[in-house]
C-alpha cells in the first residue's frame, strides 16, 4: 500500500495538469494553499482524506484513480450517436478534456445552416470531400487535409459530391459543449 501512496503526488499532478490548470489554480478551487499542494504533489506531504477530498472532487477524479495500482482500460465504449444524418463516432471517453470523434457526412444537395458556438475545432478528413463553410469563406477538403478553426466564427460542413466525407474532428472543452445557435442569433446577443 505504501508504494501505491507513493504515486498519489504523482498521479495528482497529472490529473492537473491535463486539465491544464497551475498549482495556484488548483489550490483556489480546492481552498488550500499552492504550497500545501505543492508539497502534495512533490511527496514531502502525506496524503490525507482531508486534503484529497477537495482535489478531487475539482478534478473530476475518484479517489481510487490516485492510489489505484491496475491499469484501466483503455477502450472506449461509446455509443455512435445519429443526429441528422451524421454518423458520430466518440473515439475519447466522456469527460476527457478533450473530445474527438469520427465523423459522416452524408451528401447533401444544399449545405447546412451555419452555427456557432464556443470553443475551437480541429479537422481531418479520412475520406471523401467535405465543404467546409467557415464566415465568407467556402472550402473544399480532401483526403489528408486538416483544418483548425474558432467555432464562434459562423460555420457548417457537408460533403460534397455523391459520396459520404469521413472526418476526426476534435473539440476542446469548450466547443463540447457545443450550446449551438443559429448565426442570426448570435447577432441578436442571445448567444
Amino acid at each position: 500500500m505504501t508504494d501505491e501512496l507513493a504515486q498519489v503526488g504523482t498521479r495528482l499532478r497529472a490529473a492537473r495538469n491535463d486539465r491544464g490548470w497551475t498549482l495556484d489554480d488548483l489550490a483556489e478551487r480546492a481552498g488550500m494553499s499552492p504550497s500545501t499542494l505543492s508539497r502534495l504533489e512533490s511527496g514531502k506531504r502525506q496524503a490525507s482524506l482531508e486534503l484529497l477530498l477537495p482535489l478531487t472532487r475539482q478534478l473530476g477524479i475518484r479517489l481510487d484513480d490516485l492510489v489505484s495500482t491496475q491499469t484501466p482500460d483503455p477502450r472506449v465504449r461509446r455509443a455512435p450517436i445519429r443526429r441528422q444524418g451524421m454518423l458520430i463516432v466518440p473515439l475519447a471517453p466522456e469527460g476527457a478534456p478533450i473530445s474527438t470523434y469520427k465523423i459522416t457526412y452524408p451528401p447533401v444537395d444544399s449545405p447546412p445552416e451555419r452555427r456557432t458556438h464556443d470553443g475551437y475545432e480541429w479537422l481531418y478528413v479520412l475520406s471523401g470531400r467535405l465543404r467546409l463553410l467557415l464566415g465568407e469563406q467556402d472550402l473544399v477538403l480532401t483526403r489528408g487535409e486538416a483544418a483548425e478553426f474558432d467555432t464562434r466564427t459562423p460555420h457548417s460542413m457537408s460533403a460534397v459530391g455523391s459520396r459520404p466525407a469521413q472526418v476526426l474532428s476534435i473539440f476542446n472543452d469548450e466547443g463540447m459543449k457545443m450550446h449551438t445557435h443559429t448565426h442570426a442569433d448570435a447577432g441578436a446577443g442571445t448567444g
